[in-house]
């Protein structure tokens, strides 16, 4: 069935790109209502559905655009935390512009909807089934969505730097699992494109508070990283969250290599139009059936890596 959140809740914190205070508030919304924003410092609280059609923008994050060009920035942390705690229904309002960065990972946010409690609702959960592959690519970076009898998520990065170099990890979607194993994985950045892009506007409010800066020689944060393969592991997380913007949990096989937003948000968006490549289940079909992944299969996924 479809859950929403028990009760109401919220936090306060910084943006990671506006560097601008910002109180946010969850809040049990209705079946069917999927997860929308409601900017309430604006006239008319304008309220923007978090779905990858209203992708206004993905340059260093996930941006909503709106009525009026209402925007929400840094989404993708809070859609990965409520896909990993299977919250389907839930009104997410925001007193600024962007989503505040919190410690730079999902984990902030699966506290708060632990904190909240889930309520499970009268309605049955309708997920989106891959039914034939789709790609996007550019540049040598792709990401693609197979068929599978299961969801995961693999991916793999390559930066040309010996503190983050090449990694990649693949997992069955196992949301309790994931939420232990990428929720605290944190956004990374690198100190010599710091300057760049607060000129730009961008990482105004950055610090080692909230993410893992890389230096010439090394991590930055005096407490180093939080696991050996953080960087891909947050690259996992990311996935997840711009994934989520489907509007439903997607089963299927997900991959990428050196994706990011631009890419996440366009391989939705590819599925979506392709009309042959996906259908609607509710858990109720009699010819649809979610298989658990069984130790055999989560040891070949992994091997995808």
């Amino acid at each position: 069935m479809q859950r929403t959140i028990a009760h109401r809740i919220g936090c306060v914190g910084i943006g990671l790109h506006g560097g601008r205070k910002v109180s946010l508030t969850l809040l049990p919304a209705a079946p069917d209502t999927g997860i929308i924003f409601v900017r309430t410092d604006l006239p008319g609280r304008p309220v923007i559905p978090a779905t990858a059609d209203r992708v206004g923008d993905t340059t260093m994050c996930t941006t909503l655009v709106g009525p009026d060009d209402a925007k929400v920035a840094t989404i993708e942390h809070l859609m990965a935390a409520f896909a990993l705690a299977e919250i389907d229904n839930v009104t997410v309002e925001l007193d600024g512009p962007e989503v505040p960065i919190m410690d730079g990972s999902a984990a902030p946010f699966l506290f708060l909807l632990e904190c909240a409690g889930v309520r499970e609702q009268d309605r049955p959960l309708r997920r989106i089934e891959v039914i034939k592959p789709v790609l996007v690519e550019a540049a040598g970076k792709f990401a693609r969505l197979d068929p599978a009898p299961f969801a995961s998520y693999g991916a793999s990065i390559d930066f040309d730097h010996p503190a983050v170099g090449a990694q990649a990890l693949s997992v069955p979607f196992e949301p309790k699992r994931l939420g232990r194993m990428l929720g605290s994985a944190r956004t990374f950045g690198f100190a010599a494109d710091i300057e760049q892009l607060r000129a730009r506007g961008l990482a105004r409010g950055g610090s080692l508070e909230n993410a893992v800066v890389v230096g010439p020689e090394g991590i930055l944060n005096p407490g180093g990283l939080r696991f050996p393969d953080e960087f891909v592991r947050h690259k996992l997380l990311d996935a997840i969250g711009d994934t989520f913007l489907a509007g439903a949990p997607v089963v299927g096989r997900w991959t990428g290599h050196r994706a990011g937003h631009a890419l996440h948000v366009k391989l939705v968006r590819a599925l979506l139009a392709d009309r042959t490549a996906w259908r609607y289940v509710e858990d109720t079909d009699e010819d649809f059936t979610i298989e658990a992944p069984s130790a055999q299969a989560r040891v070949k996924v992994a091997a995808t890596a």
